[in-house]
């Protein structure tokens, strides 16, 4: 799975999901670029785009997009690396199902 970690989220989080192609939109060079663009942009090379920003949703039409998008609760590192299990498991049933799709992860 090719996922691109959002430059709000700690970029520990690209090392910790391990078995997938990961890069932070600082390393991919988008820092700064606006949502709009970056999820144009990220939606040729990326299945998944993951994020802390929850207004996403109200702000680009997701739907008409070919990545998924996931968002965490909080972009605090102490609980970001607390859903990193979780997160695991959404990406590993991401894998066989079509692009497009929404998911928030709740804190436990």
């Amino acid at each position: 799975m090719r996922v691109l970690i959002d430059e709000c989220l700690p970029r520990m989080l690209a090392r910790r999901l391990t078995g997938h192609d990961v890069v932070t939109v600082q390393a991919a060079g988008w820092a700064g670029v606006s949502n709009g663009r970056l999820l144009s942009i990220a939606e040729e090379r990326f299945d998944v785009f993951v994020t802390a920003d929850p207004r996403l949703k109200h702000q680009q039409n997701l739907q008409q997009l070919a990545i998924n998008v996931i968002v965490l609760p909080s972009n605090r590192r102490s609980l970001v690396e607390k859903l990193v299990p979780v997160l695991c498991e959404t990406l590993a049933a991401l894998a066989s199902d079509r692009p497009g799709q929404y998911l928030e992860i709740s804190l436990p």
